[in-house]
């Protein structure tokens, strides 16, 4: 699921494309993609894009009008660009397989969301007004925009596992399983430590690991992308320390990379910088694991 980093640099590429341009043309492949039926979604076609913006893991984009266009990518959406047109103008048209969701036609080129899998997870609100927006706001706080302070009572307002906490878009923003795992690592703390059980010293040294790892990603993916659209976003990417590397070394210790796997979830980690070289296995934590772990990937949105 594309998180903080990949939406923030999704987000970068459009705002050069597509701010201040016309939405000529909506072409939806599939109507189970629109959640709402108010405003229309031909309603934002001739329309001109005034602003982008991040909401948790969604992006919103904003039109003529305040209407506000809200994709969630789940899982396996992502987002295509052609900038080619025909010599009359018009947009060529796109792809109509079975994974091609909707593409929006504007006047200097094609965005598409695509769904790899069978399941369709991805979704599209289009709503009327700035509160209308807020009202689907999830209520995490923005990981760069609380101080120590603020990051500590939000940590220990309920006593979870430190996995779930991080990942639940109620208190922290943007942060879903992949970067998690790298924030933990950084952090040198176990994903099933409890929050009302960590020290002083772990919470500081959370706090920073949060910003540090989330600070390097979108720089780093940043750099990747260059003046390029992003089309090679996904949740295992070289360079990460843990997530996505189960039995590889760990980069700092050289030990072999763990994981904790529960239905479709799965949680990467050191065992000798991050659990006292204990391993977390799944059975031993079957209780834990059924009370404290995200059931589906609905939970992480």
């Amino acid at each position: 699921m594309p998180e903080l980093p990949d939406i923030t640099i999704y987000i970068e590429a459009l705002e050069t494309r597509i701010t201040g341009h016309v939405l000529q043309r909506v072409q939806l492949n599939s109507p189970f993609l629109v959640r709402t039926a108010a405003p229309p979604i031909k309603s934002i076609e001739g329309k001109k894009v005034f602003e982008l913006r991040r909401l948790g893991k969604r992006i919103c984009m904003r039109f003529e009008g305040d209407v506000w266009l809200m994709l969630h990518l789940m899982i396996a959406g992502r987002l295509h660009w052609k900038a080619e047109t025909r010599p009359s103008g018009r947009v060529l048209s796109s792809s109509r397989s079975k994974n091609h969701l909707v593409t929006f036609h504007f006047d200097n080129g094609a965005l598409s969301l695509t769904e790899a899998g069978t399941q369709r997870r991805a979704s599209l609100h289009l709503i009327k007004g700035e509160d209308s927006l807020r009202a689907l706001d999830r209520g995490g706080v923005e990981p760069f925009e609380v101080d120590l302070d603020q990051f500590t009572a939000i940590l220990q307002s309920e006593n979870h596992t430190l996995k779930r906490t991080l990942t639940d878009p109620r208190l922290f923003s943007g942060i879903g399983n992949a970067y998690s795992d790298e924030i933990l690592w950084q952090a040198r703390l176990s994903p099933v430590k409890l929050t009302q059980k960590l020290s002083d010293a772990e919470i500081e040294r959370l706090y920073h690991a949060i910003r540090e790892t989330l600070s390097h990603w979108i720089e780093r993916l940043r750099a990747d992308a260059g003046d390029n659209f992003p089309e090679k976003v996904t949740a295992f990417r070289a360079g990460m320390s843990v997530h996505g590397r189960y039995k590889e070394p760990c980069p700092r210790c050289g030990a072999q990379v763990q994981r904790i796997r529960y239905a479709t979830n799965e949680t990467n980690y050191c065992p000798n910088c991050q659990t006292d070289g204990k391993l977390l296995a799944d059975r031993a934590l079957s209780r834990l694991l059924r009370e404290d772990w995200p059931r589906t990937a609905d939970e992480l949105a």
